[in-house]
């Protein structure tokens, strides 16, 4: 196959990823190979040596595609003038695109591939999905909404439990969607009571 036109190359990695993202879901670990992922996607390993090097490259591939899509998913919800409520807004968004992407979020945030280990270049390419997280939760202190703390370490609480809760949604213990949604509604609304500032 010849290497991809600049026109295709977008979509084709997409596809590629995903093939890759849903092989890992279903079939585990041993199911992700170059030959697997090429026949799922109709073209020729060639072309996923062209696009991603090698198996190892179309893992990184994988990991920073589910990020591209969380940035996208958090760069899609407006800013309004309660910081609360857009702090709670990315909150849903990163659920959707777990549920969107379910494919590729334990790849994400957990080590199906114990070989795959995102190395310091990689880390700096999804820091600012974080970096996000922490802005909202700097407005919400710097706005008196929050009590006062550190932006950072109460990012990392909200981030857990969105990552806890996501992880059970994925797997169906919190029922259906609209049960998985109140279930998330009610942790999250209990976690912004307890970091309200007092009046």
């Amino acid at each position: 196959m010849a290497r991809p036109r600049n026109r295709d190359y977008g979509e084709l990695r997409h596809e590629l990823v995903d093939a890759g993202g849903r092989l890992l879901a279903a079939e585990g670990p041993a199911a992700l190979t170059t030959r697997r992922v090429a026949q799922e996607t109709g073209v020729s390993t060639t072309a996923v040596y062209q696009l991603f090097g090698d198996k190892a490259g179309l893992v990184r591939e994988m990991f920073l595609a589910g990020f591209e899509r969380l940035a996208e998913a958090f760069a899609a919800v407006p800013r309004t003038s309660d910081p609360v409520a857009d702090l709670l807004a990315l909150g849903h968004a990163y659920r959707a695109n777990a549920v969107a992407n379910p494919h590729l979020y334990e790849l994400m945030f957990g080590r199906p591939i114990p070989a795959f280990q995102p190395d310091a270049a990689t880390a700096a390419l999804i820091q600012p999905t974080f970096d996000t997280l922490v802005a909202a939760v700097a407005r919400c202190v710097q706005e008196g909404e929050f009590a006062p703390g550190e932006p950072y370490a109460l990012a990392v609480r909200i981030n857990a439990l969105a990552h806890g809760l996501c992880s059970l949604d994925l797997r169906g213990a919190l029922g259906g969607a609209d049960e998985a949604r109140r279930h998330w509604d009610d942790a999250f609304d209990t976690m912004m009571r307890g970091l309200r500032a007092t009046e």
